[in-house]
């Protein structure tokens, strides 16, 4: 059978959609299964595109903010309003159901618990709305339940993966823990044995007149409590006043029960997570690498002895998954590809092309200063060319920053001293001529780029405090009216000016770089911490709402002064006016869930819902405070200690390194420790740094942009994939499925030394 040209064409067209894909997907550690027909192909990039992926996030945070509309409501609406939009909602979740399902196997796909998850929670949904809808046209009240599964949309969905991963993180760790709890319950129950036998015959009270440890079940909740600290030393009080001794008992549990036990929690959920993150990140660094297989046997061609892919196709390929990459940056990277300049690509650097996307290029327009065209031989004098050399010292900098600090003990003196208000002009009028010296040195429109955040933050600060100072100069001069606002807002902004002293101090800014790079990751355990916290906002306004209620402090009727509930009458909630932490809207539910997290006052929070409700209430705080605070916040502190170390002290990959060496071999390379100060210079290659006087030049520089993509995952990956020898292809996909945390690829791997 004969093949047309236009079949050869089509064919080559599907090969290399197909190798785009594939680059695609290593490029942003996607893990979709996805069918190759050309059809699904183009549906598999249309699920990808951001469009579809914002209308997805759309309908969730829709969905997700029905509970501020829906009773009880901070802003009321009809059911009919809220369940239309939710019902749309739906729709657009099974719309983007079975869209993946077009694109993916239908054994995979069924397979899937995420898709199972979402079609159930779509049909228990409907159902709950039906049943719901038909109680209430009958006046019948009738519970919600399906608002605590509206996180499932936000959790199951392929684009939060992420937050998914942490969930995993919980789920793998809770047999660990699980042991460490028991033995934890143990020796609470013990504990509370003791104290009913010494305490329980005694006869003694509490602060509020209460017995004091006569029920077994409230001793368990207040030495719980207590682990928490939250109630100490009030629990202790009563026996203590009674008898010195029996201190001791107290100071035992705490040593065991909060610094022990405490630690050992933390100690389980750190090595575990450590474990499963380990496997996370083999699974994404062999897929990645299976994926980059894929997409170099689709478009390989054999020239000699080995394989490699063509120039052309290359082109093709880094055009179809980044097609707004400028001519030069693709340049750049063919360059970096193609070292030998052969017309092709070896296998070994094709397989770093996702790593090469990941990084950001700019090239930078270095022009020369402005004063040096209009008034050459006066910016070129020795008079001002030792002006410049000054202020590019670094000397400069750090006499200001000892300006900022002395103007720091200024700020915490008496403000009405006349000797303090004069000196603030001082010290407004220095920082103004170090703007105007900076932008005398350096060009303006680099000075104030894209990127010079501290430059323009800096300057905004310095304006902003130096108008606001003469506005209330001139309303003190007419002594019409107050200023206070105003000057509040001058004191704010001269505060806001020590931050400066960050950027000066190198380690400083290794450690705020270091968070802003572990920031996006951070926002997963936000993410995860927002779940659980609505699934509990939501449970608690069921069975909490309406049963406290807030009244204006002017209010002094009974009724308001026990929260509108009788049963607080005398109670300690009532006396501390804690009326306003109520479940009656969503707002108020996610406060009095932060002061739980928190723990302090957690007694007296409990107390008061299980007065106004029934003492077994009090389980909704114990189980609050084991997954949040237990458990989340015990993970989060694991990841917080690992994504600070690696990105603390990982050094730049061989890829950034490969990259800048190419630049710099190229002669566009210019310093990015300069460039991110705001002070480009017109050294471009080693050769001119001998030379002291400044020579002016013009054109366009490359160097490597902040890392948009250096996330915590990819740092450990990256860290990983140093254990892979460039030529090893790694275990098949189905294994890298299936690994567990024993399993060991490659055979001598040392990154359980470097993470």
């Amino acid at each position: 059978m004969e093949i047309t040209p236009g079949a050869w064409l089509a064919e080559g067209l599907l090969d290399l959609l197909l190798a785009a894909a594939y680059v695609s997907d290593a490029q942003y550690n996607r893990n979709v299964p996805f069918e190759t027909s050309p059809q699904a192909i183009r549906l598999y990039y249309f699920y990808n595109h951001w469009t579809m992926q914002a209308a997805t996030y759309f309908f969730i945070c829709v969905d997700l903010s029905l509970a501020l509309f829906e009773e009880p409501a901070l802003f009321p609406l009809p059911f009919l309003a809220t369940s239309i939009a939710e019902v749309l909602c739906l729709t657009a979740f099974f719309g983007r159901l079975v869209h993946f399902a077009k694109v993916t196997p239908q054994m995979v796909f069924w397979k899937d618990t995420k898709n199972i998850c979402i079609m159930v929670t779509i049909v228990l949904t409907l159902v709950d709305l039906i049943l719901y809808g038909s109680l209430e046209a009958v006046n019948i009240r009738s519970v919600r339940w399906s608002r605590a599964l509206r996180p499932v949309f936000l959790i199951n969905f392929p684009e939060s993966r992420q937050i998914r991963r942490a969930f995993r993180s919980i789920r793998n760790t809770l047999p660990d823990i699980l042991y460490v709890f028991l033995l934890f319950t143990f020796s609470m129950l013990v504990f509370s044995l003791m104290a009913l036998k010494l305490f329980g015959d005694r006869g003694l009270k509490t602060a509020e007149g209460s017995p004091y440890f006569e029920n077994i079940l409230e001793v368990v909740f207040e030495l719980y409590v207590l682990v928490t600290t939250a109630n100490s030393p009030d629990i202790m009080m009563p026996a203590y006043d009674f008898n010195w001794w029996y201190s001791l008992y107290f100071i035992t549990y705490i040593i065991i029960n909060t610094y022990i036990f405490m630690s050992v929690f933390l100690a389980v959920v750190y090595n575990n997570y450590r474990k499963h993150l380990k496997n996370e990140i083999r699974k994404l660094a062999y897929l990645k690498r299976r994926k980059m297989i894929e997409a170099f046997n689709i478009l390989k061609v054999k020239v000699g002895p080995e394989f490699v892919v063509g120039e052309a196709r290359w082109r093709r390929l880094v055009h179809s998954v980044a097609p707004d990459m400028s001519l030069g940056h693709l340049e750049l990277l063919l360059r970096i590809s193609d070292e030998g300049q052969t017309g092709h690509v070896d296998k070994m650097n094709f397989l770093r092309l996702a790593d090469l996307l990941n990084i950001q290029v700019v090239t930078i327009n270095i022009k020369r200063h402005p004063l040096e065209a209009w008034v050459p031989r006066l910016y070129q004098s020795s008079a001002s060319l030792l002006v410049q050399k000054v202020v590019r010292h670094r000397i400069f900098v750090w006499a200001f920053d000892v300006i900022i600090l002395i103007n720091a003990i200024f700020i915490a003196l008496d403000e009405k001293n006349p000797f303090i208000s004069y000196a603030e002009w001082l010290f407004l009028s220095l920082y103004v001529i170090e703007i105007l010296l900076k932008l005398y040195t350096y060009e303006p429109r680099a000075y104030f780029g894209r990127k010079q955040f501290w430059n323009w933050f800096d300057t905004l600060i310095i304006i902003a405090a130096l108008v606001a100072t003469v506005a209330n100069a001139t309303i003190q001069s007419a002594r019409k009216y107050n200023s206070q606002q105003i000057l509040d807002i001058v004191l704010i902004l001269r505060i806001l000016r020590l931050l400066r002293v960050i950027i000066s101090v190198q380690r400083f800014r290794v450690i705020v770089t270091t968070l802003i790079n572990i920031g996006p990751t951070m926002l997963t355990f936000g993410g995860l911490v927002f779940v659980v916290y609505y699934a509990f906002a939501i449970v608690g306004m069921e069975v909490f709402h309406g049963k406290v209620q807030f009244f204006d402090p002017n209010f002094t009727t009974p009724h308001a002064l026990v929260c509108g509930n009788p049963a607080l009458q005398g109670s300690a909630f009532s006396r501390a006016r804690y009326c306003k932490n109520n479940f009656n809207d969503l707002a108020s539910s996610f406060v009095v869930l932060m002061e739980l997290t928190v723990v302090n006052h957690v007694l007296l929070l409990a107390d008061g819902f299980a007065l106004v409700t029934h003492q077994a209430a009090k389980l909704y705080f114990i189980l609050f405070h084991i997954v949040v605070v237990i458990l989340i916040v015990n993970i989060f502190i694991a990841f917080i200690l690992e994504a600070f170390f690696v990105a603390y002290s990982l050094e730049k990959s061989e890829v950034e390194t490969a990259i800048e060496k190419k630049i710099q071999e190229l002669g566009v390379g210019i310093q990015e420790e300069e460039v991110q100060e705001g002070k480009p210079t017109d050294d471009v290659d080693a050769k001119d740094r001998g030379d002291n006087k400044r020579k002016a030049l013009e054109g366009l520089y490359c160097r490597i942009a902040s890392k948009k993509y250096r996330t915590v995952d990819t740092l450990l990956q990256r860290m990983f994939e140093s254990e892979i020898a460039p030529e090893e292809e790694g275990p098949s996909l189905d294994e890298i499925l299936n690994f567990s945390p024993s399993d060991i690829y490659p055979k001598n791997p040392n990154f359980e030394n470097s993470a």
